[in-house]
């Protein structure tokens, strides 16, 4: 007797693809953030992710103070309803000096100054255990297979190589938002602003951080904008992830097309950028990055002009044995993608 089988329909072969993509082990990251708006798409980025697991969010000042970080990465967990997932508070200044870059780009508060149902009850959700320590014990206990991915000032992460010289070692790889390859600086002549606001930890993790480090500048992320239209489609999704990125932009001149004219469109030309996005897209994906550089790179702590800003040793004149991967191109039709499945209904895990 011969049995026939039907053939596999299109709606089964995409369910037996999705449930193949959930139940392969997932690629382990640890988030340190500022929490800012950009910040806030980066996560929700990640968190959409079918391969991504996040096994922490660890807080450290920057766009905002570090209580309102932690506030602000509690409120985007809540929204994606994901609140399960820890989340540490960390540094609320740099190694050396006080923070003086404290600005109002993303509202004072870092979500656009439109927040008000403020969680009184916040502190009690923040676990007690210091950032840092958290960051050494998480990858310690998953060596070699948690992904760090550092969206504001590096603070935590000097701290985490001082206490433990061997936590990069530790790493499977870091992706940092941060640092500028052209000179041209976003918040000093020089200098863009995660670096800036703490030259001296910038300068101890790229290097002393030996493990495959991946760049996104300031420049790359600016000359892989996106359209404003593309930004008016993303906010008005019909889910709650984008209805929250629709209200914390709603009031912030930085998600103005009309916006007075700022360095960035002066030397990149005008579009919608989400800064801390593109590190984060190349974690999840690395087919998103279509170009790169592989040099030494330094970090200048001299000067009040040229402090915090980032060179690049393309003939190695510096004798340095360890290279960084310098993001310079991406495929930009992916990284919509990516942006625009971050707002849509959150995936379960």
């Amino acid at each position: 007797m011969i049995i026939q089988f039907e053939p596999i329909t299109t709606a089964i072969a995409l369910t037996l693809k999705l449930h193949f993509t959930r139940t392969m082990a997932k690629k382990k990251v640890i988030i340190d953030t500022d929490c800012g708006i950009d910040d806030a798409q980066a996560i929700m980025m990640a968190l959409a992710a079918p391969s991504i697991e996040v096994v922490g969010v660890t807080c450290v000042f920057g766009n905002t103070a570090v209580e309102n970080v932690c506030q602000n990465v509690l409120r985007v967990l809540s929204v994606c309803e994901r609140e399960g997932i820890p989340v540490f508070r960390g540094s609320g200044g740099p190694l050396v000096g006080t923070n003086k870059l404290l600005n109002d780009h993303f509202g004072t508060d870092g979500l656009g100054d439109v927040i008000e149902d403020k969680d009184p009850q916040w502190e009690k959700k923040i676990q007690r255990e210091h950032a840092v320590s958290a960051m050494i014990r998480l990858v310690t206990e998953n060596q070699n297979q948690v992904s760090l991915v550092a969206l504001g000032p590096l603070t935590n992460l000097a701290l985490a190589i001082r206490l433990d010289p061997c936590f990069p070692q530790k790493l499977k790889d870091l992706y940092i938002m941060g640092g500028n390859k052209e000179g041209i600086g976003n918040v000093t002549l020089c200098a863009e602003f995660n670096f800036a606001s703490d030259p001296e930890s910038a300068y101890i993790v790229l290097e002393e951080f030996l493990c495959p480090t991946y760049l996104a500048s300031w420049e790359y992320s600016c000359r892989n904008a996106l359209t404003w239209e593309f930004f008016e489609e993303l906010i008005n999704q019909d889910a709650p992830a984008a209805g929250f990125m629709k209200m914390i932009t709603s009031k912030c001149w930085a998600y103005s097309k009309m916006a007075m004219m700022n360095k960035r469109d002066v030397y990149f030309g005008p579009g919608f950028v989400s800064y801390d996005s593109y590190a984060m897209a190349a974690c999840i994906d690395g087919s998103v990055v279509t170009e790169r550089i592989e040099c030494p790179v330094r970090v200048e702590l001299q000067g009040s002009i040229c402090r915090g800003m980032m060179t690049l040793d393309r003939t190695n004149e510096l004798k340095k044995g360890h290279s960084v991967f310098v993001l310079t191109k991406c495929d930009v039709a992916k990284f919509g993608q990516l942006l625009m499945e971050s707002v849509r209904q959150p995936i379960k895990k």
